[in-house]
């Protein structure tokens, strides 16, 4: 009879530890916010319908599926958005039938996002699966939400963080409820891998063969060992090429590309297996650098090597609508959308040296094979996204002296006191408010506008993709954006600036109609990001929403007037129509996606419109 070490061997006994971040007063924190959050955001995409109390035009309620009222305070915004105050949320119950008395019961405060999910589920509309997966996704998302908490900086301490440090305190994505779910990883790797933990990671290496593996890259990064000379030391090549062969193998058959560790673990080690058996990929060491997990987890910014590139890895992980991989196709195609994208910059004076718009490209790319997933088109498609690597050019040599980058995301961040991230930077600055928020606008809308109206094409220029670029008083002076062969779309109506595209592009790149094409900009940017921004604001900076949205209005038109000679184009992309249909993020999980598998990726729901504030006829506000 075989033998086996004792269980309980006192030495063998690990201790568990509790997360300093889950105690109460965080989590109660946190569980209001998301509470008001869940509330303003499915009011918003009409998942509910809260009933107005007609004594107060602030106060709603709704009625849960046990008969209780849930009331709030909320005030209404441009596009019909809802901004609930977390303290004002609370519930009572009605009185039951043939009461002696018709008063209600006592009002309770209510602060339980995920006691609400099951008393409004049936409000809600969710069935039973949605139901458990979403309960396991907010809890996710508080526990990280409590984390940020626990080491929440203020707004001037936040206001010296460069780029990548500052990403690690963002809170996420302010439309998503579930804006942190990252579903596959557990709380050992929640407290390594996430940007909240601002630990960096020393990435492990593999070498793939050329039989599996293909690189693209462009400019001076067309062949691979152009690649490898910038990215490693001379000192850790050797190594990976000693270690290829030690083991009777051919460096030269091989490419090599980071891999991050739980992707290793959880798919590639398992579902590659026969290709590790026969040496197709080989495990190495990591380098010597230490990255930074960016606000998109699987994006790693080098900050002991600034000026080398940030690295783009899959993680199949579920997290904001879908799963985190790395699709071989695009993955192959990314450097050659980058070629095209910057070759409009280049070519084009207003963008290049009025705008000077920087645009971050991704410059080379290994996607590596499945030889069966990848062609089985009816699988999931998360098993087409296994493994792969873009390289996107880095920040920091972009930047001219003086200047500091900050993703438009951070301009929605509050600090623990209150104070909004935006308010301490305009104080910095000098400026008033109206001043400080034209030269924002004058920054990030020219170059959006003039590749939507002269190229037909748009970025999705959301508060991750767009990052703003300050001078030394913290004044926004320019754009910069990332993410290409994921974001950006063209005009299905064809345009003779589109006539030159490389068909590897023109193969890749979603297409839309130019009614359609002006909502990247208007979801990505006005509705993502201004929705939020515009009553912060007002709150904080005492510039009234109508204002802010004419301002912006005002932009445009200053771009119109520029370039008198694309009136057809202004027509054709109209950004100031009366009214534009609502997408709808939430709405795609709960109601129309849910977490079930499918082929393709999942995109937002369309639901009915919403007034645009951009129109001169709409009111900002009830």
């Amino acid at each position: 009879m075989p033998t086996y070490p004792a269980s309980h061997d006192t030495a063998e006994i690990q201790r568990l530890s509790s997360p300093p971040e889950l105690n109460r007063p965080a989590w109660d924190r946190a569980a209001a916010r998301l509470l008001a959050k869940m509330l303003g955001e499915f009011a918003y995409e009409e998942v509910i319908e809260p009933v107005r109390r007609p004594e107060d035009a602030r106060l709603h309620t709704l009625t849960l599926d046990d008969g209780a009222e849930l009331g709030f305070a909320a005030r209404r915004g441009v596009y019909g958005s809802w901004r609930v105050d977390p303290d004002s949320i609370e519930v009572s119950r009605r009185p039951a039938t043939g009461s002696a008395n018709g008063s209600t019961a006592p009002a309770e405060p209510f602060r339980d996002p995920l006691r609400f999910l099951t008393r409004a589920r049936d409000l809600l509309g969710l069935d039973g699966a949605t139901l458990g997966h979403l309960i396991r996704e907010l809890t996710a998302t508080l526990a990280a939400d409590a984390r940020l908490d626990h080491t929440a900086l203020t707004a001037d301490r936040l206001a010296a963080l460069d780029y990548a440090e500052l990403e690690g305190h963002q809170t996420g994505h302010p439309w998503l409820v579930a804006s942190k779910g990252r579903v596959g990883f557990s709380a050992a790797d929640a407290a390594r891998f996430t940007p909240e933990t601002r630990t960096p990671l020393r990435l492990p290496w593999i070498a793939v063969s050329h039989r599996i593996a293909q690189y693209r890259g462009v400019g001076r990064l067309t062949a691979p060992d152009r690649l490898y000379d910038e990215e490693l030391d001379p000192s850790v090549r050797a190594s990976f090429a000693s270690g290829l062969r030690d083991a009777g193998l051919d460096p030269q058959d091989y490419l090599y590309l980071p891999v991050h560790p739980w992707q290793w673990d959880e798919w590639i080690v398992p579902l590659f297996a026969p290709a590790i058996a026969a040496g197709d990929i080989v495990a190495l060491h990591a380098d010597g650098d230490a990255r930074l997990p960016q606000q998109s987890i699987r994006t790693f910014a080098n900050v002991r090597r600034p000026d080398r590139h940030t690295v783009k890895l899959p993680l199949s992980i579920l997290n904001t609508l879908v799963w985190r991989g790395l699709p071989t196709e695009r993955t192959l195609a990314a450097p050659a959308v980058t070629a095209w994208v910057q070759g409009l910059c280049a070519d084009d004076p207003f963008l290049r040296d009025t705008c000077r718009v920087v645009l971050l490209g991704e410059v080379a790319s290994v996607a590596v094979e499945h030889p069966l997933y990848d062609h089985l088109p009816e699988v999931p498609y998360q098993y087409r996204e296994l493994l792969g690597a873009i390289w996107r050019e880095p920040l920091p040599p972009r930047l001219m002296p003086g200047e500091r980058a900050r993703t438009l995301a951070s301009l929605l961040h509050t600090d623990p006191a209150g104070r909004a991230f935006t308010a301490e930077l305009v104080e910095r600055s000098g400026l008033a408010p109206a001043a400080w928020l034209t030269r924002l606008f004058s920054a990030l809308l020219p170059p959006l506008l003039h590749f939507l109206y002269r190229y037909g094409t748009v970025f999705s220029p959301h508060g991750e993709n767009a990052i703003v670029v300050f001078d030394e008083h913290d004044v926004p002076v320019r754009l910069a954006i990332k993410d290409f062969v994921d974001d950006v779309n063209v005009s299905a109506r064809p345009l003779p600036e589109l006539a030159a595209m490389p068909e590897d592009v023109r193969a890749v790149l979603l297409t839309e109609e130019p009614s359609f094409l002006t909502q990247f900009i208007h979801s990505g940017l006005f509705v993502g990001v201004f929705r939020y921004l515009s009553p912060l604001c007002e709150e904080q900076l005492g510039v009234p929403e109508d204002v802010f949205w004419s301002l912006v209005r005002a932009e445009i038109l200053r771009h119109h007037a520029r370039f008198p000679e694309l009136k057809e184009r202004f027509e054709m992309f109209d950004m100031l129509t009366p009214e534009i249909e609502r997408l709808c993020l939430n709405r795609n999980r709960l109601l129309v996606d849910g977490y079930r598998d499918r082929p393709s990726r999942p995109h937002a729901a369309v639901h009915g419109t919403v007034p645009n504030p951009l129109h001169p006829s709409a009111p900002v506000r009830e």
